[in-house]
């Protein structure tokens, strides 16, 4: 579960220095206020919001403006946005400046949905290198002494990579670093993340500091990437669903003497059982609403759960719960001193679907100039996803 301690690593994003070298990649409906509170309370990092749509925030959409909001606990905030258009992308960033509502903003271009990519946003934009280059200049700008940053992928698929370029165009725009998911668009989260990507950017990328992501399923593989990549530091998703205490791990692993909050971790099903249960109250305190909090939990049941001896029945009524009451007496059913199963409990989590087509606008692959219909396709996609 733990590795031997390593060397400290220090990371440094613009004027942030981080403890550890780790960063929470924003992960839709899972890294909202609850789950990152979660995740400081057993390692030192950065803890980024769910994507934020620019235009739902420049339009100060209800939900938008709520997950925005970081708890009183979080001295680092950060927001990932998600924007195709250059002038409102400029707006929410310049909003998010004046406002002081964050301490760090990070810009998608990594995103595979479908319903992103097929009107050009997300893995699909920095296919247009103009668009792109311009995005970012005007949102760097726009930050001004505010860190802000690019996470992208490798491309929309291996005939039509875009991370080089992409990330030389970020570096001379001035972000404070890149990040890189070493998969394509249309990989999805199948197969395995191919590390000699973030080599070839760490080499292609100098003056600021190069990230990876992809496949980190231990402290173990995050040190591995750091090793065999040279890669500054490492972005987190799948692999901390279920196990907000594999900050912990990291921390110990990978920073300085004080970056783990929590000792190393036994993860007998009791630990667990307490992990779960803590999640559930935050997410009932961030809702302010018993009964959502509990139909949030649910999801995050089997990844906690994941190898342990908890029978089919138990699993299905955790899938159910609608207040911590239930939680409790449910929890309380478990035999807490069962140990970490070992194998059964590691490796991938969540949904790696199977590598397919990335549904594109029309044309799109034709030029890496933006055209009329590319331009119409990117209207739409800033008012398909205005709602946060």
């Amino acid at each position: 579960m733990t590795s031997t301690l390593a060397p400290t690593r220090s990371l440094r994003i613009g004027p942030i220095e981080l403890d550890a070298p780790v960063v929470l990649a924003p992960m839709a409906g899972i890294t909202n206020t609850a789950f990152r509170r979660l995740c400081r309370e057993y390692g030192a990092g950065l803890y980024v919001s769910e994507m934020i749509t620019t235009r739902a925030l420049v339009e100060r959409n209800a939900v938008t403006m709520r997950l925005i909001q970081h708890h009183e606990s979080e001295t680092l905030r950060s927001i990932q946005l998600f924007g195709v258009d250059p002038a409102t992308t400029e707006s929410a960033v310049r909003l998010l400046v004046e406002e002081d509502r964050a301490d760090h903003i990070d810009l998608n271009f990594g995103c595979p949905v479908p319903k992103v990519t097929r009107k050009g946003g997300g893995a699909a934009l920095p296919w247009k290198l103009g668009l792109f280059q311009e995005i970012v200049s005007r949102a760097v700008k726009a930050a001004g002494d505010i860190p802000l940053t690019v996470k992208m992928r490798k491309g929309i698929d291996r005939d039509h990579l875009t991370f080089l370029d992409a990330g030389r165009i970020a570096e001379d725009a001035g972000v404070a670093a890149v990040a890189l998911h070493a998969r394509t668009a249309s990989e999805f989260y199948s197969g395995h993340a191919d590390w000699s990507a973030i080599t070839a950017l760490k080499e292609a990328v100098t003056s600021i500091p190069v990230l990876g992501n992809g496949d980190i399923w231990s402290a173990d593989d995050a040190r591995r990437m750091m090793d065999e990549t040279g890669c500054d530091g490492v972005v987190v998703g799948r692999g901390c669903l279920g196990r907000p205490w594999l900050f912990g791990d990291l921390a110990r692993a990978l920073g300085g003497p004080d970056a783990a909050m929590a000792a190393p971790v036994d993860a007998t099903l009791g630990f667990v059982a307490d992990a779960f249960r803590r999640h559930a109250e935050l997410l009932v305190d961030f809702y302010e609403d018993e009964l959502r909090g509990c139909r949030d939990i649910r999801k995050h049941a089997s990844w906690y759960f994941k190898g342990y001896p908890v029978g089919g029945d138990l699993r299905a009524r955790l899938a159910m719960v609608s207040s911590l009451a239930e939680i409790d007496e449910l929890l309380e059913t478990m035999d807490r001193s069962a140990p970490y199963p070992g194998a059964g409990a590691e490796g991938q989590r969540g949904r790696a679907g199977t590598p397919k087509r990335t549904a594109l606008p029309d044309g799109w692959l034709a030029s890496r100039e933006i055209g009329l219909e590319a331009s119409t396709a990117l209207a739409a996609a800033e008012i398909d996803n205005s709602g946060g």
